[in-house]
């Protein structure tokens, strides 16, 4: 069995924890200065809509050598409008061309354009390509995107509310919120034109972030199961646990997902200089990255801050950290360090009830406590008398 195989498994039977949730500040802090970074670059740089929904007019010429800044002071040279274009060199199936995006031109204009760049580009002006968009087109597009935003997020938290409870729906709305800000401001931080393709990949990379955070917490609804029956986890405890146990599985689907999106971005639009991609890449790899984060880091967190507050599980913490301290058991992930049983199993408490819980602590059979109590045994273990192979001495 490989390393990474037996540290999963310890993962999910709770050998091994990390206290995820009980650190959530350190998590809320991180993402409020990345979402902090990526708001204050909307509102200073703002984003780089393409053409598609500014409008516009779309001039390309097929050239293997002409250079961008050649194309640019020949479109100053034709003098038909004041506005700086936008010229970039583009790469495709077709091969190699200049593209000059500008304000919305006039057939003849944009035939003047296109003449001048293609002379100074040395290249056959009867190739080139005019495309003028009006900004209707664009408009009608990012009223369907909102729309269908709108519906993808009334549809979770339907979904959610029915299948779990709203708490998880206001916890996986928060996540998502969250990566949709961080993806956006990454956009406007890279200068990143915003296309079609671009609204798309952000809608795909919000269904990955919610199957992700579905996972999580169809584990955590699964060691919850009859947790304020017992003394020994609290909810956060719990949680924490359903975070270990599919932490592992989570990265796995993270990097599956990332590589071939890593190949379409760095490979496909920077070394094949496919760059009508690496928008859609951007958003797909951006997405799928800080959505694993937020499923792990922040939606489980919210979701422990928000059951906290209920009086059953305020209940049942009093009753754990009671329970802790008589046995001199401080440490917040101890519940988290313990193996998964099936839910409704019965497990003997020290003081001589029987509990049924989703998860139960276990440790070596027959040892004692700082207090002296005997610590439980696995469930589904018989107690066994000790033997000894002595026998005992007679009384004289």
């Amino acid at each position: 069995m490989s390393r990474l195989s037996q540290f999963g498994n310890g993962l999910y039977r709770g050998e091994v924890s990390f206290n995820i949730v009980g650190n959530q500040r350190r998590w809320y802090i991180a993402s409020a200065v990345l979402l902090l970074i990526c708001i204050g670059a909307l509102l200073v740089r703002g984003l780089n809509f393409g053409v598609e929904f500014t409008g516009g007019t779309v001039i390309a010429i097929p050239t293997q050598t002409c250079s961008v800044q050649t194309a640019s002071d020949a479109f100053g040279q034709a003098a038909v409008t004041s506005e700086t274009p936008i010229v970039t060199e583009v790469s495709g199936s077709q091969g190699r061309s200049i593209r000059v995006q500008t304000v919305s031109l006039s057939a003849t204009d944009s035939a003047k354009v296109a003449d001048s760049v293609a002379t100074a580009c040395n290249a056959n002006v009867d190739d080139a390509s005019i495309q003028t968009i009006g900004p209707s087109w664009g408009q009608a597009i990012t009223s369907k995107a909102l729309t269908g935003l709108v519906v993808f997020l009334v549809a979770i938290v339907i979904y959610l509310s029915v299948a779990f409870e709203w708490r998880m729906a206001i916890a996986a709305l928060v996540a998502l919120a969250h990566d949709v800000f961080i993806t956006v401001g990454i956009f406007s931080l890279v200068g990143f034109e915003v296309t079609p393709a671009s609204v798309i990949g952000l809608l795909t990379i919000l269904g990955y972030s919610l199957y992700d955070t579905v996972v999580v917490f169809d584990k955590v609804k699964e060691n919850t199961r009859s947790l304020t029956a017992g003394s020994r986890m609290t909810y956060s405890d719990a949680a924490n646990l359903a975070v270990n146990q599919t932490l592992v599985r989570s990265i796995n689907t993270s990097i599956v997902g990332l590589l071939p999106v890593a190949a379409l971005l760095f490979v496909g639009a920077y070394v094949l200089g496919a760059g009508t991609l690496k928008d859609l890449a951007l958003a797909l790899f951006v997405g799928i990255a800080v959505g694993t984060y937020s499923s792990i880091f922040i939606a489980t967190p919210v979701l422990a801050d928000l059951k906290e507050r209920e009086p059953a599980m305020k209940a049942l913490r009093s009753r754990v950290m009671a329970r802790r301290a008589s046995r001199g058991d401080d440490s917040p992930t101890a519940a988290s360090r313990q193996p998964a049983v099936a839910a409704g199993s019965e497990a003997t408490d020290p003081d001589g009830a029987v509990e049924t819980a989703a998860v139960v602590s276990s440790g070596t059979s027959g040892s004692s406590g700082p207090s002296g109590n005997t610590a439980p045994p696995v469930a589904g273990q018989r107690n066994q008398p000790k033997r000894s192979g002595t026998n005992k001495k007679r009384r004289r």
